[in-house]
């Protein structure tokens, strides 16, 4: 199952890109990091085997467990492609919203949507970390 970032806004060079790609290289599932401008640009063409989650603070909080058993869930069950959207600076766009078949949220504060992208880059790996049963993921 592909895994497929799609975010408004460049990230250029920066610290969060850095991160970005860090866990990006480490996850060993078919990765895929779509740019869209901050308003417009023409979103990647959806497969019918797609699922969306959309960022956003008023969605669900899942636990990186919880996360590695909807992902795990989906590949198992023929999920083609899990696409991740996050909004720019103002948020998702109401076409956007419409099309999500999750909301998923990093929690109650809103984050800077290139923080977001480098958060989501992370919890990506360590779902797929749990799901191989590799040891990155630490539980107290």
């Amino acid at each position: 199952m592909r895994l497929h970032i799609v975010a408004r806004g460049k990230i250029g060079r920066s610290p969060e890109q850095e991160l970005v790609e860090r866990y990006v290289k480490r996850i060993k599932w078919d990765v895929k990091v779509s740019e869209l401008p901050e308003q417009g640009g023409k979103t990647p063409k959806i497969d019918d085997q797609t699922k969306i989650i959309a960022l956003d603070e008023t969605g669900e909080s899942w636990t990186s467990k919880t996360f590695a058993a909807v992902l795990s869930k989906w590949r198992d069950n023929g999920v083609r492609e899990a696409r991740f959207l996050i909004g720019a600076a103002d948020g998702l766009t109401e076409a956007e919203r419409s099309s999500a078949d999750h909301f998923f949220s990093f929690g109650k504060a809103t984050w800077p949507h290139l923080m977001a992208r480098a958060m989501l880059a992370e919890q990506l790996f360590r779902a797929t970390a749990i799901i191989a049963n590799h040891p990155y993921h630490r539980e107290g």
